[in-house]
C-alpha cells in the first residue's frame, strides 16, 4: 500500500479549489477519450437493456441496491479464468487463506458471500465450534450458549446477520451493563466498527473480560479497507469481517472474514460447501479467487491517494458547472465514518429553485442519461458520492443537473394546498396489504389546516406520524425504530368522511395497499 491510512483524509479545502482549478483539461480530456463508454448508463444497448433493465450512472457510492462496486479489472480477469477450471473448494479456500493471512497480516482468513455472511458464519463458529452435532443442531441452540453482546453504539439492520444464527442479542450502553451482562451464557461480544469510538466501553476493555470467560469478540467493518496491521486485530479482537463489493472493489458477492485461526477455520466449516447452517450461503471458486485479486491489487499496487484526488476533480467539476446556476451552493466534505472518499452536498434556495430533494430524485432516475442520487424527501440538499462514477460520467451528470436546476420552477409558484375535504382527526382502523400478507395497523392523528401529526400503531411497534392533506388527497409517513434500525411507512391516497384508502410505499419492502375507517372522531 502506497499510502498512511491517516493522511489520505486530511485534505484541505484550499486543496479542494486547487484541484478544481486543474479539472477542466482533464474534463475536457476525459470526455474526448471515451465518451461512447459513458454513455452506457444513458441506455445503449448492452447485456442490461437488452433484458429491459436500464443502467444508470451512480451517484450513491457502493451500496448494495445500486449495484455495488465497479469491479477492477484484475477482478474480472481473475474471476474468468477460475471458471474455467474445476478445483476442490476445501483445498482452494485453504490455499487462499494462506495467502490472505500473508497480504493482511492475520492468522487466518476466508472469502465469504458478503460481509454479511461473514457475520452469520463467525456466529456460527463461536456457539457451535466445528463440533458436528452443534452445527447441525443449529439454530436450536439447546445447551449451547445463546447470547451475542453488543454495545447500543454498535447496533443496525445488520444484526440479522448474528440474529439468524438464533442468538439472542443483549444490548449494553455502560460498562457497568457489559460486564453484568457478560457470562456462561454469552456466545461472542459484537461490535460495529464505527460504532465502538461512539460507544461507552472501549473495545480493549471488552476484549479484556471476554478473555476470562472465553468469549470471542468479532467487528463488523465491512465498510472499511483491511489495513495491515489491522486496527481490531492489533487491539485484541478475534474476528473481523469485510465487505468485498465496497471500496476494495471485488466482487459484489464476496466478503472476508480475518482472525483467529481456530475460529476462522470454524466459521468455513460452518459454511458452504459444507452442510452446515450456512450452507445457503454459498462463495464459488470465482469469487474466491476475485476477492484475493482485489486484496493483491489493495496491498500491492493501488494508489489511494491518487484516487482520492481522481474523485475530487469530478466533484469539483460537477460543483463548478452546477454552482453557476443561481440558488446552488456545493460543500466539499471529508470523509464520512469508515468510508474513504469525499462527498459534496449540494443545497439550493427554494425561493430560486421550487424542487423537492424526492422531486430531484424522481427527475434524475426518470430521465435521460438516469441517474441514481440519494436525493429523497422534503428537504433542499443531497449527497453526492463518488466512488462509482465512470470516467466521463461526471460531465453527464454535471449536465442533467444543470439541466434541471435551470428549468425549475421559481418559489412562490405552487398553487396553495386545498382546503380538507374532511378531517383526518381521530383514531383510524387500517388494513395493510403487503406483496403477500396482511396486518391490523391503528392511526391516532391530529390536524392543524393542511398538516397532520399523529401516531401510528402496528402489529408490535409503534411510531410518530406526520403528514398532510389537500383537498381530498392525503400523505403520511411514519417510521418504526426496531434494535438500531427503522422501517418506514408513506401512505398515499384520498380521504372521505369516514373512509381513507390508497397505495403503501415500504421502501426496499416493496409496496402495497392500504385502507382505513375511523373509529374514533376528535
Amino acid at each position: 500500500m502506497r499510502l498512511d491510512s491517516r493522511s489520505v483524509f486530511q485534505v484541505s479545502r484550499r486543496s479542494f479549489f486547487r484541484a478544481a482549478g486543474t479539472v477542466t483539461a482533464a474534463g475536457l480530456a476525459t470526455e474526448a477519450v471515451d465518451f461512447a463508454k459513458a454513455s452506457t448508463a444513458a441506455g445503449s444497448q448492452n447485456v442490461y437493456t437488452r433484458i429491459g433493465v436500464k443502467p444508470f450512472i451512480n451517484l450513491t457510492a457502493t451500496i448494495t441496491i445500486s449495484g455495488g462496486t465497479l469491479t477492477l479489472p484484475e477482478v474480472k480477469k481473475a474471476m474468468e479464468e477460475a471458471s474455467h477450471y474445476s478445483v476442490n473448494i476445501d483445498e482452494l479456500m485453504e490455499n487462499v487463506g494462506v495467502r490472505l493471512s500473508k497480504l493482511l497480516g492475520c492468522e487466518a482468513g476466508i472469502v465469504t458471500s458478503g460481509a454479511a455472511a461473514a457475520l452469520t458464519h463467525a456466529t456460527s463458529a463461536c456457539v457451535a465450534g466445528a463440533d458436528p452435532e452443534c452445527m447441525k443442531q443449529l439454530p436450536d441452540l439447546s445447551g449451547l450458549r445463546n447470547e451475542v453482546i453488543m454495545p447500543r453504539q454498535s447496533r443496525n439492520q445488520y444484526d440479522h446477520a448474528i440474529r439468524t444464527v438464533g442468538v439472542q442479542i443483549v444490548e449494553v450502553d455502560s460498562p457497568r451493563e457489559f460486564h453484568a451482562a457478560l457470562g456462561r451464557r454469552t456466545a461472542m461480544i459484537a461490535v460495529l466498527g464505527t460504532g465502538e469510538a461512539k460507544g461507552k466501553i472501549r473495545l480493549e476493555e471488552m476484549v479484556e473480560a471476554a478473555r476470562k470467560w472465553s468469549v470471542p469478540v468479532l467487528v463488523d467493518a465491512a465498510a472499511e479497507l483491511p489495513m495491515k496491521p489491522n486496527p481490531y486485530l492489533s487491539r485484541g479482537a478475534d474476528l473481523v469481517a469485510y465487505s468485498g463489493g465496497k471500496i476494495i472493489c471485488g466482487p459484489q458477492c464476496a466478503g472476508l472474514l480475518v482472525g483467529r485461526k481456530e475460529l476462522v477455520a470454524a466459521a468455513w466449516l460452518n459454511s458452504s460447501p459444507h452442510h452446515s447452517f450456512g450452507r445457503m450461503m454459498k462463495v464459488g471458486k470465482e469469487e474466491m479467487m476475485g476477492m484475493l485479486a482485489a486484496v493483491e491489487a489493495w496491498v500491492q499496487t493501488r494508489d489511494l491517494k491518487r484516487e482520492y484526488r481522481q474523485w475530487e476533480a469530478w466533484l469539483a467539476e460537477i460543483s463548478d458547472a452546477i454552482t453557476k446556476v443561481s440558488g446552488i451552493r456545493t460543500e466539499m466534505r471529508p470523509p464520512a465514518g469508515a468510508s474513504p472518499f469525499p462527498v459534496m452536498n449540494v443545497e439550493w434556495d427554494p425561493e430560486r429553485i421550487d424542487l423537492t430533494a424526492g422531486e430531484i430524485y424522481n427527475l434524475l432516475v426518470n430521465g435521460e442519461p438516469r441517474i441514481m442520487s440519494h436525493a429523497s424527501g422534503e428537504g433542499h440538499s443531497f449527497l453526492i458520492r463518488p466512488v462509482s462514477i465512470k470516467p466521463g460520467e461526471q460531465v453527464l451528470a454535471a449536465r442533467r443537473l444543470v439541466e434541471i436546476f435551470s428549468k425549475a420552477p421559481k418559489g412562490g409558484n405552487r398553487p396553495a394546498p386545498k382546503p380538507p375535504a374532511a378531517s383526518a382527526a381521530g383514531r383510524w382502523e387500517v388494513d395493510v396489504e403487503f406483496v403477500s400478507g396482511a396486518a391490523r395497523h391503528n392511526f391516532y392523528l391530529e390536524t392543524k389546516e393542511n398538516r397532520i401529526s399523529g401516531l401510528h400503531l402496528g402489529r408490535k411497534l409503534r411510531g410518530e406520524m406526520n403528514g398532510t392533506i389537500d383537498g381530498d388527497r392525503v400523505r403520511l409517513r411514519s417510521r418504526f425504530p426496531y434494535e438500531g434500525m427503522e422501517i418506514g411507512y408513506e401512505f398515499t391516497g384520498q380521504i372521505s368522511e369516514d373512509r381513507m384508502w390508497g397505495d403503501l410505499d415500504l421502501g426496499e419492502y416493496g409496496k402495497g395497499r392500504w385502507s382505513a375507517r375511523r373509529i374514533q372522531s376528535t
